[in-house]
């Protein structure tokens, strides 16, 4: 490091300076990869799947169902006969020689629809042109509904927003940057190694989807934006300011850089790691977007760890000293005073205090459901595809554009009929004899929206009135509530599994097994508090408390991550200067260095996932909501007075089973410095110098 530091920097900068120009543009060309369609790669024992099969032998990408409505122009007007001929026309036209479908009249005769299929390929022109062939039915209005149109609009918001998305979260960052260093300079480096490690990231994620080999969505690019800016400025910070404690103690850029970089290098790369681990367990779940954040994400820290580890320690060796204000530099040795004395007097009470804090807030996580949230109350309310499904609803049952498929044996078709009737939440049944395999095929339309919960429970209903019959249950509602059972299944081993990845992380960096257990629950606790305070939020905005199972896993994964991932940049330089000056002097230190720039890069992560709240779709906002409220309460609560005193209170024993060589045999770390306070009444014990 130190002969990079001294005759390499420019040789770095003008490599990325390279990079930049080859990588930049892939920044805007990741959403040309970007794929469209639902996410329906079902678990292959799946019912539905088998369905599917059935249905569809050679395993081609299907079209998805539309629901084309007309409605008289004038208000509470009737349809005519005329208009009903002219849609009959019309959808002959619009579904080709496939098999006849018939325009369905409301029982209020104030509406009709016709279920066709549309795309899969360039759904958004397919859906264009469907739309003006229906709008030739003069005296109506059409609107588009379903699982076709509400994809397009999906699209459509994640194709609209990205730019937006970036430049929040930029403007967010660039404004608390301001704040922290009052110049321009160090905020624009900070920003451009941040802007580097977004290019480089997105050329491999455009590279990995052109080939075929990782599925990106708007979902994950999302995530990766805000994740890549906002852990990579945290770690140019956390390198910036040990940089400007090692130039208070020399003058020469070089030889500081070089002590800033290995001391800032293994919490980087342990973070980073942290992460990437966690977000790997990801590979276990059911869903292929699920999955495709794991390596996306992986990719991302990657390019993060790599800019802050060169780029940065390049150009501020090549700006020197000047980089930072003459103000900043003097009093960067000092560090900044922090107010550890009533932490040391109690320390006990101090962590039990915060205990009570985050347990208020975790006794309202229960309030959060996983019951889901269909896609067309996820989208914005002027989405088109929302609009046609409240004018479906209105006049229809609100799963006819997503009929159920019931495949029976020819010998049971009336029974199987019969009990389908019956079932509750079943609309209409019509049994048909155009089954594959000899089977016939029952059309079942719900009466709920097929991605809803009550839908699952629907089909739920039909698959147990149907047991011995020898029928499977299949179409979008059963697929959707085959997708959300494998999804809650696969969470309850991720999960665990997140634990364990940042547990051994934390064992190899510390190394010590007390500690780091400690954290991970920490981090726990942390984790039901944001998410208690989430249902207070959605409950009083949104006035729901619901939500997708991905939501929770993806908040649960990153809260866990990050929440342990501060902790790292305390814990270490804790842990640096225990071994030197004792337990109690090294939680002192370690909070004077890192108070401040910890406290700064917290806001800035907080502020990059809030970004996700501008989007216009509830899932990623609901994730940049939970995790905003959960990087603020480890950044303000947790790591400022919980883990210290926690340390404070176990003294030496906090290193079980190591013993650091700066602990004293007695005493250390649970003794107030304060005259005349508790155990501190005795005349105070000197301490190692600091």
């Amino acid at each position: 490091m130190r002969s990079f530091t001294r005759t390499g920097p420019l040789v770095v900068l003008l490599l990325w300076l390279v990079l930049a120009l080859v990588t930049g543009p892939y920044t805007v060309r990741l959403g040309e990869v970007t794929q469209a369609g639902q996410d329906m790669q079902l678990p292959p024992g799946a019912e539905s799947a088998k369905v599917a099969r059935l249905l569809n032998p050679t395993g081609a990408e299907q079209p998805l169902p539309l629901a084309v409505i007309w409605t008289p122009s004038t208000r509470g007007g009737q349809i005519t006969e005329r208009q009903f001929e002219a849609t009959r026309q019309v959808t002959a036209r619009l579904t080709g020689p496939g098999p006849a479908v018939v325009p369905v009249l409301a029982r209020n005769g104030r509406a009709l629809t016709s279920v066709i299929a549309a795309g899969p390929a360039d759904l958004p022109a397919h859906l264009t042109a469907i739309g003006q062939a229906a709008a030739a039915v003069e005296g109506t209005t059409v609107h588009l509904a379903g699982p076709a149109a509400a994809q397009r609009d999906l699209d459509d918001a994640f194709a609209r927003t990205d730019g937006t998305l970036l430049a929040v979260a930029l403007g967010g960052v660039l404004l608390i940057l301001l704040l922290v260093y009052r110049s321009l300079l160090m905020p624009l480096l900070v920003m451009a190694g941040a802007v580097l490690a977004l290019a480089g990231a997105c050329t491999a994620l455009y590279a990995l989807a052109r080939s075929g080999r990782l599925p990106i969505d708007g979902q994950t690019r999302g995530i990766v934006f805000v994740l890549v800016v906002g852990a990579g400025t945290d770690y140019a910070l956390l390198l910036a300011a040990r940089y400007r404690e090692e130039l208070a103690g020399q003058e020469d850029a070089a030889q500081a850089m070089a002590a800033a970089w290995r001391a800032t290098a293994p919490p980087v790369l342990a973070s980073a790691a942290t992460i990437a681990f966690a977000m790997m367990t990801l590979s276990f779940s059911a869903l292929p977007s699920e999955r495709a954040l794991g390596p996306a994400v992986v990719i991302a820290m990657i390019c993060c760890a790599a800019v802050s580890l060169t780029f940065l320690p390049a150009v501020l060796t090549l700006c020197g000293p000047r980089v930072l204000r003459p103000r900043d530099r003097a009093r960067a040795g000092a560090g900044r005073a922090w107010p550890t004395r009533g932490i040391e007097c109690r320390p006990r009470r101090m962590w039990l205090g915060c205990l009570v804090l985050l347990a208020a807030g975790a006794a309202c996580a229960p309030l959060i459901s996983q019951s889901g949230v269909p896609l067309h109350r996820a989208l914005p309310a002027t989405a088109p595809s929302v609009t046609g499904q409240s004018v479906l609803c209105r006049h229809f049952p609100a799963g006819t554009a997503s009929p159920v498929v019931i495949l029976a044996p020819p010998a049971g078709t009336a029974e199987a009929h019969n009990r389908v009737t019956a079932t509750h939440g079943v609309a209409t049944a019509v049994a048909t004899p155009s089954g594959p395999g000899a089977r016939v095929q029952i059309i079942a339309t719900l009466t709920n929206a097929p991605d809803s919960a009550q839908a699952r429970h629907t089909i739920a209903r039909l698959r147990a009135s149907l047991v011995g019959t020898g029928a499977l249950v299949g179409g979008q509602s059963a697929q959707l509530a085959d997708l959300h059972e494998a999804s809650v299944r696969g969470h309850r081993l991720i999960m665990p599994l997140v634990l364990l990845v940042v547990l051994a992380v934390l064992i190899v960096l510390l190394r010590c097994l007390l500690l780091p257990l400690l954290l991970v629950a920490a981090a726990w606790v942390s984790l039901l508090t944001a998410f208690g305070a989430a249902a207070l939020v959605f409950h009083l905005v949104l006035g729901s408390t619901a939500t997708e199972p991905a939501v929770v896993l993806f908040s649960f994964v990153f809260l866990v991550a990050l929440g342990v991932d501060y902790n790292i940049f305390l814990v270490h330089r804790i842990r640096g200067e225990a071994a030197e000056r004792g337990t109690t002097a090294g939680v002192r230190r370690g909070l004077e260095t890192t108070s401040g720039v910890i406290s700064a890069a917290g806001l800035i992560l907080a502020a990059t996932f809030a970004a996700l709240c501008a989007m216009p779709l509830l899932y990623l906002a609901q994730i940049g909501c939970i995790v905003a409220i959960g990087v603020l309460v480890d950044t303000l609560l947790v790591r400022l007075f919980l883990v210290p005193a926690l340390i404070l209170d176990l003294g030496h024993r906090t290193w079980w089973p190591a013993r650091l060589p700066g602990d004293r045999a007695r005493g250390d770390g649970t003794r107030c410095p304060v005259p005349g306070v508790g155990a501190s009444a005795r005349p105070a014990q000197p301490t190692s110098a600091p």
